[in-house]
């Protein structure tokens, strides 16, 4: 369900349809400024100029939610996380026992860990266990002899730990890592430019650091198997696949399990493509191979993770809903904004390139339902820039608007699960740099973390709006969403509500809370970016506070600016914050 926000700009388009925005009646209308005028007589002054678009703001937004009943309740787990294979070729698998990622992933959780992307189906497993046999990497004498042996000291130093196992990494170790992985990243981006891809090989050990992160950042593991390993006659070889089983089996390893990463490329990156039913009859054999297993014989099974919703590749899902659609516990679908090699810092305030996820949606639920109607759909693997991201834009505050409004979004429209590509590795797209800090993007999924429920309600909005001329379409600047506040955030009792609100106007925006909301207290956490860079910053600041972590193992005190009861909020121009409506009693938050 799309919210409507007031104030829209109107943007020039030939082909685009309006928004399905939500908008009041007459006599709803009437009743939120029945609600609301009595308590505004010092707020009537007119609001500052657009200068933008020249619109005078001549009356306050009002802004009410519907209380009694959820539209939509998504999975505890809808804000998830992906972590790339070619961690392996670069060597951050290596790292991921940091006492400081684990801190960074625990503080998104409860979560899933998608291991998986566009290596994913070069991937093969061995069962190794000496890391100095399976080892290797660019540079003279694989990139330094005491390097290598520093990662064999601290795999043997973890295998001596019980539970939990966590190291402290040499900061000249991390420096040698960091120049490896950049060296690593060239040869990883000529394979994906190029579309010819080398094998990667997943040990056993390998394996068990990858669970250890998992496990220990209260995260549950979706591993992807390979697709790509085929028999004459193209059916899907799993002889590697049952071997990664089996040994994961033999550990106790609590993993769900995929199989493949978008086959509507298999014929570009393989030479050899695999329709819809096909892929179908290879989901059901992964399937029988899982159920003689016991600890995987209700194993979560997720697919077919196909790529944008464009005719060839509904055509290819649709072939395998006909034959696989019952198989699966969820479809997924992958989503990239923008093609990384050409963008701009505008970019990400775009609200066409905003709304393009709305009309995939729309066409993904289509085809599901048709064969499984109200079957699961999972947004996997999504990123705002391509081709390993833009440096100082993928990882700046900007790129934060498009991260907040596909949460936003996705949980309007009904999608389940949300998997951001990628938590750490080398490149832009990712919540934490190689410097193990997080970006702005982190911080904002932190923030959704502690505040946002998984009941989604309707918003409704009263204010000044124009009305669309001939070939052009109004667009929302200002963005609104509300959820049941998290119900495991001790600080508000349930039945408090939690807004989130993008402003993409180039002037403040004051909205005043009607009907439900009038005259309660609201916490505010206002997100903005911090220093010099202005929207290109990869520092925040929350209520005027810069965020860094306190140290290794503790995440700052996110605190909120207490707003009286019954103030106005002002909405700065170009920020993103969330506001806590305390003690609202709402009926479809006073329950889980």
């Amino acid at each position: 369900m799309r919210v409507l926000c007031a104030f829209p700009e109107v943007m020039p388009s030939s082909n685009s349809r309006p928004p399905a925005c939500l908008a009041p009646g007459a006599l709803y209308l009437a009743l939120l400024l029945h609600l609301s005028l009595s308590s505004q007589a010092g707020d009537r002054r007119p609001l500052p100029v657009d200068r933008a678009t020249g619109l005078k703001e001549k009356t306050l937004i009002l802004l009410d939610v519907s209380t009694k009943n959820p539209v939509r309740t998504v999975n505890e787990n809808f804000l998830s996380l992906q972590l790339d294979p070619s961690i392996i070729h670069d060597g951050w698998l290596d790292f991921l026992s940091s006492k400081r990622l684990v801190t960074l992933a625990r503080g998104l959780s409860p979560a899933f860990l998608r291991f998986g992307g566009k290596r994913t189906d070069f991937l093969q497993f061995q069962n190794l266990r000496n890391p100095a046999k399976s080892r290797g990497g660019p540079g003279p004498d694989y990139y330094l002899k005491n390097y290598e042996d520093d990662i064999v000291r601290s795999d043997v130093a973890l295998d001596k730990q019980k539970g939990c196992k966590i190291a402290q990494h040499p900061d000249v170790m991390l420096e040698l890592q960091r120049e490896k992985a950049a060296q690593m990243h060239l040869v990883l981006l000529k394979e994906q430019f190029s579309n010819t891809y080398s094998n990667l090989i997943l040990t056993a050990r390998s394996l068990d650091k990858l669970y250890n992160f998992a496990d220990c950042s209260g995260l549950h593991l979706i591993f992807a198997l390979n697709a790509l390993r085929r028999n004459p006659n193209n059916s899907w070889n799993s002889s590697s696949a049952l071997s990664l089983l089996k040994y994961s089996a033999s550990k106790k390893y609590n993993i769900s399990w995929e199989l493949g990463n978008e086959p509507n490329n298999y014929r570009t990156m393989h030479g050899r493509a695999v329709n819809g039913s096909q892929l179908g009859k290879d989901y059901i054999q992964l399937k029988s191979l899982l159920q003689p297993i016991r600890i995987y014989s209700r194993a979560s099974l997720y697919g077919p993770n196909i790529g944008r919703p464009r005719k060839n590749v509904i055509a290819l899902l649709d072939g395998f809903m006909k034959v696989a659609g019952s198989t699966v516990d969820a479809v997924t679908w992958q989503h990239c904004y923008i093609d990384g090699r050409v963008v701009k810092v505008m970019d990400f305030l775009k609200t066409r390139l905003l709304d393009t996820l709305s009309d995939q949606i729309r066409k993904i639920q289509k085809v599901v339902n048709t064969y499984t109607p109200g079957k699961k759909i999972w947004l996997e693997g999504v990123v705002t820039t391509s081709a390993g991201g833009t440096n100082n834009l993928s990882d700046s505050y900007a790129a934060g608007f498009l991260w907040l409004n596909t949460l936003g979004m996705l949980a309007n429209q009904g999608i389940d699960v949300v998997i951001r590509h990628s938590f750490f590795d080398h490149g832009y797209n990712h919540l934490v740099d190689q410097n193990f800090n997080p970006l702005p993007d982190y911080w904002l999924s932190l923030l959704y973390k502690r505040l946002i429920g998984p009941k989604v309600l309707a918003v409704h909005v009263a204010g000044l709006q124009r009305k669309p001329r001939p070939g052009r379409v109004i667009r929302d600047k200002l963005r609104i969403y509300a959820h049941c506040t998290n119900h495991h955030n001790h600080n508000y009792v349930r039945g408090s509500i939690t807004l989130f609100i993008i402003n993409l106007h180039r002037s403040r925006k004051k909205i005043k809370l009607a009907g439900t909301l009038r005259d309660k207290l609201v916490h505010q956490y206002l997100l903005q970016p911090y220093g010099q860079e202005g929207l290109k910053s990869k520092s925040v600041q929350l209520n005027g506070q810069p965020l860094v972590m306190v140290d290794d193992g503790t995440l700052p005190e996110l605190k909120p600016r207490p707003l009286r009861a019954g103030r106005t909020l002002v909405i700065p121009p170009v920020t993103m914050g969330f506001y806590v409506v305390k003690n609202v009693n709402a009926l479809a938050c006073r329950y889980r």
